[in-house]
């Protein structure tokens, strides 16, 4: 996975678009960022919470990781080498269901 390849599936998604976040590359739902270029081959998803911040540090350390910054916010920083296709799709869907606004949300589920 790339930062570009990313991209493209992200803006797969109901009104997304490519934005900036705190100065960071970004893709957004209407106004808000749920996925940022944090730094070369580094980004960072929003997630639903801590918990799952948590069982991904314990279950795929490979990929995802924290720093400091992050300890206690629903995020996780992820290794875009090791991030494969479906695994992307997927942070990518559930960054963006915690950020949409939730009409837009059941609109989506509506239409899958």
């Amino acid at each position: 996975m790339n930062w570009k390849r990313l991209c493209e599936l992200g803006c797969e998604l109901p009104e997304v678009n490519e934005g900036k976040w705190y100065g960071m590359p970004s893709l957004k739902v209407r106004t808000k960022s749920f996925v940022g270029l944090k730094v070369t081959d580094v980004a960072v998803f929003r997630l639903e919470s801590v918990d799952e911040q948590e069982f991904l540090l314990e279950t795929d350390p490979e990929v995802y990781f924290i720093t400091d910054h992050y300890k206690g916010y629903p995020a996780v920083l992820a290794r875009l080498p090791k991030l494969r296709v479906p695994e992307c799709r997927m942070r990518l869907e559930r960054g963006w269901r915690v950020t949409a606004p939730s009409k837009l949300v059941k609109q989506f589920d509506q239409r899958s």
